[in-house]
């Protein structure tokens, strides 16, 4: 192992924080046999959600559901995750697990994916799970940007409490203003890269980045280079400033 002098893009900062590959702990729990996860973004941070990677190194075999009240955002980045009543994902695949839904997971030895859990806020009834391919989605322009086409994955009904979009940006294209708002965020550069303000600091930032945005960060991004930028980004949702988040 090549010692890294102390160095690292990492950057933790109260209301945000720059997770760069070089610094993650890769760790094994109880309920993940046969996988190792290093956790990016927790409530210990201040976050109201989690948001780790899992990478499968013998495989997953019936990993049992979320603790109850949890729910599951999965975002495949390489393998095959699959489900007891059969879907199965690939690259760019994703599935939205309610609480309290019994699915259990499986995965084939060498996958990868984002694992996203927070506690679910009902409005009415529970949606039900909920699968699919980013490819399947056709991307809209932000904004009347066609420069910015982004992916929704989930649907806006109010019964969702979250929001999961992939963003795509053509080389050059930036975010139209600097974006202040009271939801939060958690981010992953799937390819590309870029520069993302957060608060007063500027982050060059490229695939494997992951990002935290708490409420009211100052935030906009800007893509650099001559391949296109993608990044995966969650929003909590379908919630006004004082009902719980």
């Amino acid at each position: 192992m090549k010692p890294s002098l102390g160095q690292t893009r990492s950057d933790i900062r109260r209301n945000h924080a720059l997770l760069t590959p070089e610094s993650h702990e890769w760790i094994t729990q109880p309920d993940w046999p046969g996988a190792e996860l290093a956790y990016l973004i927790t409530p210990d941070m201040g976050a109201k959600f989690a948001m780790g990677l899992v990478r499968c190194v013998d495989g997953l075999t019936d990993i049992p559901p979320a603790p109850e009240g949890i729910a599951r955002f999965i975002f495949v980045l390489q393998g095959e995750v699959s489900f007891a009543t059969g879907q199965t994902l690939q690259r760019d695949g994703y599935a939205f697990l309610p609480p309290n839904e019994p699915l259990t997971l499986n995965a084939s030895a060498g996958a990868s994916f984002v694992l996203f859990e927070w506690r679910f806020l009902a409005r009415g009834d529970i949606p039900a799970p909920a699968f699919g391919a980013v490819a399947d989605i056709e991307g809209t322009p932000l904004r009347g940007d066609d420069w910015l086409m982004v992916q929704k994955m989930l649907p806006t009904d109010a019964g969702f409490d979250g929001e999961f979009n992939i963003m795509n940006f053509h080389p050059g294209a930036s975010l139209a203003y600097v974006e202040t708002h009271f939801m939060e965020h958690g981010l992953l550069i799937l390819d590309g890269g870029g520069v993302y303000r957060l608060d007063d600091q500027w982050y060059p930032v490229g695939a494997g980045d992951a990002i935290w945005m708490g409420p009211h960060v100052p935030q906009w991004f800007g893509a650099l280079g001559r391949e296109p930028s993608r990044y995966l980004i969650y929003k909590n949702y379908n919630r006004a400033p004082l009902e719980p988040r």
